[in-house]
């Protein structure tokens, strides 16, 4: 029997490889082009202009495409597409199935990230949708598409790199050459001076506002209690809004270019494809610029505001933010702080003293310190701080012999050196093990055993470390706290006759109230006196 002839049929394509597309008919392709200019200068504004119309009339003269819409982003950075508006909407317009084909100039406009470039590509892909970079003559659905890719996104992420690190390198000379900048906008109370001899000029209409929030954390107020007051009073923040947050004017009183100096480099990027940033804990170097501009604070001051905002983190709940006398009277019999009451508050009566914030909680045991008045308590610190001045001279002395010793931190800092030394030995012993249990069969008990000690030797050289830090930071402190207290007494020739916040908080340290209602002041150098 004769064999059967064999035939084939062909079967047409239906779909073209190129485009993806069903080959039934005469189906367009519904295109986007996608435009982005890296600056806002004029110049880039009409290439961005001049994209947006090239890509219209560029995808409008082809007869087998459909225009879509032109995205666009501009002065953006395409390092990463986090904040890339217009890229992501035509992203989620693609997936969504409105686009099938998207035209943009380069890869570099695309993004400069590698990662970035070849997931949404792949995604795209994914979904149907070809992306068609003018300048490299690439089409991803074709086979050498990808790899092309790969090289070029490769070769435009290291060009990020290296503007970026350019750009670093630039901001550190400048900071290196001592020059100062912030930005203005949102920066109260100062303006860009007119050359690089004056980087910053002081607009005294916000001055004022910034000098208020000084005064009045001084008299006793808390961030908290500033911004709500500023907030009610209707002026606007350093951003111009309406509504002030307490960290808004923590950062105030903690900025010390308000003072008139400048540290330079308080954070940097470590990831320049995220731009991510991180506090400056000593990674990379920092600057210090004294007396670099005007100063709105006078240094003595804004130094005083330090101490003090020390001093209340460390009470943490238990200050009052009232009064300037907040947290610093004392009750003898029980130790706990003076807190202000109001008594006859619904009559012609009504007056404030301070007493025991424990005396009523303990029946059995009540607190027998009396109360106090504000006027009194102003009076006898006058009179404390007046029995100074006769021997003002020796007293200053007494200060300098004891800051000397205080500032004096060569042996802790040798203490410090000699344990980081053996933490280094510990960590390379670590090391080391881990090493030879990856190479080698160990008894898996003994190198537990092993791992376990230096683990604990290293947590006690941490810890000790940790400890020693904490003692300079304390002998900084105090030495920072007789410095104040130094220097009101310096500047006071003459009796004090007026109660002053300022002087009061330099120079006191705690008030101690006693049975018999005499006042023990507490000075900052560690002197007593009883009135």
């Amino acid at each position: 029997m004769a064999a059967t002839a064999r035939s084939v049929k062909i079967i047409p394509q239906t779909i073209n490889p190129a485009t993806r597309m069903p080959d039934k008919g005469i189906a367009k392709r519904r295109v986007a082009g996608y435009a982005r200019v890296s600056t806002d200068s004029d110049e880039q504004f009409t290439s961005y202009e001049a994209q947006v119309d090239y890509y219209t009339q560029f995808i409008k003269s082809k007869p087998d495409w459909t225009f879509v819409d032109v995205y666009t982003d501009e002065g953006i950075s395409g390092t990463n597409t986090k904040h890339r508006t217009g890229f992501n909407k035509m992203i989620q317009d693609a997936l969504a199935g409105k686009i099938d084909l998207i035209v943009t100039k380069s890869i570099s406009r695309f993004a400069r990230n590698t990662v970035d470039t070849l997931t949404n590509v792949r995604t795209l892909k994914e979904h149907n949708v070809e992306v068609y970079f003018e300048k490299e003559n690439i089409y991803t659905f074709d086979s050498k598409g990808e790899v092309l890719i790969t090289i070029m996104s490769s070769l435009a992420q290291e060009e990020s790199r290296s503007i970026s690190e350019n750009v670093t390198w630039g901001h550190r000379k400048r900071f290196s050459d001592g020059k100062v900048s912030l930005g203005y906008s949102s920066f109260l109370g100062y303006e860009k001076g007119p050359d690089k001899d004056h980087p910053l000029v002081i607009v005294e209409e916000q001055a004022a506002i910034v000098r208020r929030i000084y005064t009045m954390f001084i008299d006793g107020k808390t961030p908290f209690t500033i911004a709500k007051t500023l907030t009610e009073e209707g002026v606007p923040t350093p951003g111009g809004k309406s509504k002030w947050g307490s960290a808004v004017v923590e950062s105030i009183l903690t900025n010390e270019k308000y003072k008139g100096s400048a540290l330079l480099q308080k954070k940097f990027t470590v990831d320049f494809l995220q731009h991510k940033m991180k506090e400056n804990n000593g990674e990379v170097p920092q600057y210090y610029i004294e007396h670099s501009h005007d100063a709105i604070i006078p240094p003595e001051d804004w130094e005083l505001v330090q101490l003090e905002m020390t001093r209340r983190k460390a009470l943490g709940r238990r200050y009052s933010g009232n009064s300037v006398f907040g947290a610093r009277l004392i009750c003898e019999d029980c130790g706990g702080f003076f807190g202000a009451k109001t008594w006859n508050s619904t009559n012609k009566y009504k007056r404030t003293v301070w007493q025991c914030n424990e005396k009523f909680k303990d029946k059995e045991h009540r607190c027998t310190t009396p109360h106090l008045n504000e006027d009194d308590i102003r009076a006898r610190f006058i009179a404390a701080y007046n029995s100074l001045i006769p021997d003002r001279e020796n007293i200053i002395d007494d200060c300098r012999r004891m800051m000397d010793v205080l500032t004096d931190t060569t042996e802790i800092d040798g203490k410090i050196a000699d344990l980081l030394q053996e933490a280094e030995v510990v960590t390379g012993l670590t090391r080391k093990i881990i090493e030879e249990n990856a190479s080698n069969a160990m008894n898996q008990a003994e190198f537990s055993r092993k791992y376990k000690g230096y683990e604990d030797r290293y947590t006690a050289i941490r810890d000790k470390v940790e400890k020693l830090r904490e003692q300079s930071e304390q002998r900084k402190a105090q030495a920072d706290s007789i410095s104040a207290f130094m220097f009101e007494l310096h500047e006071t020739d003459e009796p004090v006759v007026e109660f002053d916040s300022k002087l009061w908080l330099s120079v006191i340290d705690c008030v101690v109230v006693r049975h018999n209602g005499t006042l023990l002041f507490r000075f900052r150098n560690g002197m007593e006196i009883e009135g």
